[in-house]
């Protein structure tokens, strides 16, 4: 790969420059060495990717192929990824900071998404009710919602547009997409395995550049649903501004997702999933299980366990495969990380590993950071840090956990440790969360619903419902033989 490597948007089924000639570049967050540049879309340049969008649903073809036809392209752009996930894996580490092996990971579950998304191809359908009467015949269709402006975040790039767009082109939806400034690469490259796998021009068209693009995409006129991956902060500012215009709204929000270790749970494996929940990804992860809610009995041992366990985690560079811990993608969430550790400590939590940046030549990394003694009012307790800091409570029943757990505005996931299986169910039925793991954490799976409760988001993202999400129901009737009815003569039903 050539460094700095010269990227365009694509509209229209074209490699093009913003109208107003800007670009801007991305610097590795590890390396400090500009790795790609971009063209800097403005309203201008979403006003003709939307068009573009809008001609291709109401003129175009996609919306009219038979669902095997989607499928089929669907198929091939799995197969593009996996072919080319050396290079989309590097591009996002360059961009990104997260360490390889994480990214050829989400590589190899974003293909895995674009295979589930053709199975389901086939089996968007509707309903018919021929038991209304011997004079009618109905029907309940799906038909696709338009045109979808997808916004994605910078934390995980290509899985999360591929959460989205293949399951809105399952079912026949053009789309604009405007991926994070900060990791634009992938997206782009996607674009053009698109193009390459057989998708009519102006289906998905991708512009990138700085937030407020998403402003404009989310107020087209042209563009009849907004789906929208990031911060509760931005998600509301979105559903405002849909609910204002009358669209349809899909949002996945944050999280501070809590794991729940009883005393007589597998806590070799609770600590293992503790430490991989809080760290993967250096914590940039809506999922991220950045609060652990750990039984009196036992919070001592476990706690020096946690510390023990986490000070061994690789801190790195993101192209060595042994790192676990790569670059913080960005200054703005370092200095979150640094505010929030700093009111963690002023609150009177114990700062019990961590806390500081790790001194390095280049790049922005932080030390595993671990607080104990962490009260549930706290703000490390309740709001999303975003970063690699683990914030630790106590409890002494189950109801209490369940209590602090649910404490928080956030409904995203949740998790629970024992081998009690009452104790198992009762914290699945009475935890307010979207996700709930029992003796596992952050595994996920194509066939399996994702969203979130409260500030964690609207509606749900994969799973065997997540194209009805893009798709609006219209009900037919079909008068059966003569209509003998008549409305002045006829007796009035009573």
């Amino acid at each position: 790969m050539t460094i700095p490597s010269h990227h365009r948007m694509v509209i229209d089924g074209e490699d093009v420059e913003a109208l107003a000639g800007d670009r801007f570049s991305r610097t590795s967050p590890a390396h400090d060495t500009v790795v790609t540049s971009y063209p800097r879309a403005d309203a201008d340049d979403v006003d003709r990717a939307a068009r573009a969008a809008r001609r291709a649903f109401d003129e175009g073809p996609w919306p009219k192929l038979a669902a095997v036809d989607r499928s089929r392209v669907l198929l091939r752009v799995a197969a593009l990824i996996r072919r080319d996930a050396a290079a989309l894996a590097r591009l996002e580490v360059l961009e990104s900071g997260k360490p390889i092996d994480q990214a050829l990971g989400e590589v190899a579950t974003a293909a895995e998404l674009w295979d589930y998304a053709a199975a389901l191809a086939r089996h968007a359908h509707g309903d018919a009710h021929n038991t209304l009467g011997e004079d009618v015949l109905a029907m309940v269709l799906r038909e696709p919602v338009g045109v979808v402006a997808m916004i994605t975040p910078w934390n995980f790039p290509l899985l999360i547009v591929s959460q989205k767009l293949p399951f809105a082109l399952a079912v026949g939806c053009t789309a604009i997409v405007k991926p994070s400034e900060l990791t634009p690469g992938t997206t782009v490259a996607l674009a053009g395995l698109l193009r390459e796998a057989g998708l009519p021009d102006g289906v998905v068209n991708v512009v990138t550049g700085a937030g407020g693009i998403g402003s404009a995409m989310t107020c087209h006129d042209a563009v009849d649903m907004v789906s929208f991956t990031g911060s509760t902060e931005v998600g509301r500012a979105v559903a405002s501004a849909a609910g204002q215009r009358l669209k349809k709204a899909e949002l996945e929000l944050g999280g501070k997702n809590p794991q729940i270790v009883c005393a007589d749970a597998d806590l070799d494996a609770a600590l293992d999933a503790v430490v991989f929940g809080v760290y993967f990804n250096a914590g940039e992860c809506c999922n991220s299980g950045s609060r652990v809610l750990v039984d009196r009995r036992i919070a001592a041992d476990f706690q020096a366990a946690v510390i023990r366990r986490s000070k061994e985690v690789p801190v790195g560079d993101p192209l060595d495969p042994a790192t676990r811990i790569g670059a913080i993608t960005s200054q703005e969430q370092l200095d979150t990380i640094e505010r929030y550790v700093a009111e963690g400590t002023a609150a009177g939590a114990s700062l019990a590993l961590g806390g500081s940046r790790l001194p390095t030549p280049t790049g922005r990394f932080y030390h595993p950071t671990v607080f104990t003694d962490v009260r549930r009012e706290m703000s490390i307790a309740r709001e999303e840090i975003f970063g690699p800091v683990l914030s630790m409570l106590t409890f002494s029943s189950l109801d209490e956990a369940v209590s602090i757990a649910n404490d928080t505005v956030y409904g995203l996931s949740a998790g629970i440790w024992t081998s009690d299986v009452n104790a198992a169910l009762t914290a699945s039925r009475t935890l307010r969360a979207g996700t709930i793991w029992v003796n596992r954490w952050m595994d996920g799976y194509p066939e399996l619903p994702f969203g979130g409760f409260g500030a964690s988001g609207l509606g749900r993202e994969l799973g065997r419902h997540a194209i009805g999400e893009f798709t609006e129901t219209k009900t037919v009737q079909l008068q059966v033989g003569p209509r003998t009815t008549r409305w002045l003569t006829d007796p009035v039903a009573g």
